[in-house]
């Protein structure tokens, strides 16, 4: 797919402001999303949007296809009717700057428990069709995932593969049984579902109501601990408890001496490939009702990837294989038509890579806080750019671009000077105006750089299996004086959709 160019910025809905402890679907995504469009945006990025387990990591989640009802918005249950003014009140006093999940997750459940509650009570006959509804058209994924939250709700959140084995192996029989033991619990882990997605359909339909694009996130890999390798053990390398025998990860590089070890279950392809990709069809679809552009994390995996043994402690020990290749992007976009794909294609890139992203015309990445590492012909350079390719400051697994200039050597912060002719006295800004100055189709920085923000703001820690994905804006952060800046950027660089059409738009 073609790419018009743009801009925009990463930033994803636990760090909005909010006065629940975590950042949510309701007003203030809202007043994001008129940010966006007051400074000329035409994208928002954000991470993926389903249920996070242990870490807190929306990398590893407890399935592909649901959502996290941990983003739903306490003000629009309140507008709903299925919260009272009582419910809201006495709310804890949540730090402004950080989600502090601990705190924060147990709050949340409670007011989606008098949601519950009262949804089953005084709904409207109207709300309850449309739940209906939901349950029948979402079956083929809500129905295995609200019996495997149910299930480890029983459990006390114990792995399905601790599970007693008539369970973790699925035996029709038990499945039937627990339907019916757990039947409360499985409802409201369904109608958790309904509310995420009732609220984040509206605040999409509201973002396109703008022309502002969503960019959303795959993970080439699912956890092992999901209702996904629960519910289609066949797709994945595992033992016959469910344990996987081969585990992902990424050969030392510059994130990590011993390499990240991912530990999620490995992909048997040849059986993806049997009956056409159709569960990857169906997560790729899935995703795309929910963001209009897609980038796919690991993308050199489809190529090629990293297989680790099962139990080992590092990735050190591991080996190469080839990936579903070209005929896995041919099923999808067979299925789907064009692809609006954006390859994440960071790490160690071999010319099968190249060749897999350039042949479906994906636009790879360019990050900025990569570039003055080397010399002038470092590929993350704008000046070695081609257009087809999206550049950022930095990502979430990055320092914010004022961390990245406090921690480097002499020599990198001396070559970025030199490069951009800055002083380094606002290097945020400064990254952020190389990257809207180039010829890449799209640039994005997250919003921790446009807030000129250091360490403290940093998104995550490849390899740290704690204290990640906390970060929040504070809630005057948004302001008028930002978007105008944000605006004028755009429109010199070209990057204003609006201010394209017509000079009356410029800042």
């Amino acid at each position: 797919m073609k790419f018009e160019r743009a801009s925009g910025i990463l930033l994803h809905p636990t760090s909005l402001a909010s006065p629940y402890g975590i950042g949510d679907l309701g007003p203030q995504a809202y007043e994001w999303v008129a940010f966006l469009v007051r400074s000329g945006c035409a994208l928002w990025q954000i991470l993926p949007l389903g249920p996070t387990g242990y870490g807190d990591s929306p990398y590893q989640c407890f399935s592909a296809f649901a959502g996290n009802p941990y983003l739903v918005s306490p003000e629009l249950l309140f507008s709903d009717g299925l919260l009272l003014a009582e419910d809201l009140q006495d709310v804890p006093d949540f730090l402004p700057d950080r989600v502090d999940y601990g705190s924060a997750i147990p709050y949340k459940l409670s007011l989606l428990d008098r949601a519950f509650g009262r949804f089953e009570g005084v709904a409207p006959a109207s709300l309850k069709r449309e739940y209906t509804a939901f349950k029948e058209q979402q079956s083929a994924w809500l129905d295995d995932f609200s019996l495997f939250m149910a299930l480890k709700y029983a459990n006390n959140g114990l792995p399905w593969t601790k599970w007693e084995p008539a369970l973790r192996d699925r035996e029709p029989s038990a499945l039937k049984s627990a339907r019916q033991q757990y039947a409360q619990e499985v409802e409201r882990q369904a109608f958790r579902q309904f509310l995420f997605t009732r609220q984040w359909t509206s605040l999409r339909v509201y973002a396109a109501s703008h022309n502002l694009k969503i960019i959303g996130d795959i993970p080439i890999f699912v956890a092992h601990d999901s209702a996904d390798v629960w519910a289609h053990p066949e797709y994945f390398y595992l033992d016959k408890s469910g344990n996987p025998t081969f585990v992902a990860g990424v050969p030392p590089d510059y994130f990590s001496k011993t390499g990240q070890l991912w530990g999620n279950p490995l992909y048997r392809w040849e059986v993806h490939a049997a009956d056409g990709y159709s569960w990857w069809i169906a997560r790729m679809r899935a995703v795309l009702q929910q963001v209009d552009i897609v980038r796919l994390d690991h993308f050199r995996g489809f190529a090629g990837y990293w297989e680790v043994p099962g139990g080992a402690p590092t990735a050190e020990i591991g080996r190469w294989l080839p990936g579903p290749g070209k005929k896995f992007f041919h099923a999808l976009k067979s299925a789907l038509g064009d692809l609006p794909i954006i390859a994440e294609d960071l790490g160690v890139i071999t010319p099968d890579v190249i060749d897999l992203r350039d042949s479906f015309e994906l636009p790879g990445m360019k990050v900025m806080v990569f570039a003055f590492a080397g010399d002038p012909d470092d590929p993350f350079l704008p000046h070695n750019y081609p257009r087809n390719c999206v550049v950022y400051t930095g990502t979430h697994d990055n320092d914010t671009a004022l961390g990245w200039y406090r921690r480097v050597g002499v020599g990198e912060r001396s070559f970025y000077r030199k490069y951009l002719y800055r002083d380094g006295g606002d290097v945020s800004w400064d990254l952020i105006r190389a990257c809207w100055a180039s010829v890449a189709v799209f640039a994005l920085a997250p919003l921790q750089d446009f807030l000129k923000l250091g360490n403290e703001a940093r998104m995550n820690y490849p390899g740290n299996p704690s204290g990640n994905w906390n970060w929040r804006m504070s809630p005057s952060a948004l302001t008028n004086k930002l978007a105008e800046s944000i605006r004028e950027l755009n429109f010199l660089y070209s990057r204003d959709l609006l201010a394209r059409d017509s000079d009356q738009n410029r800042p």
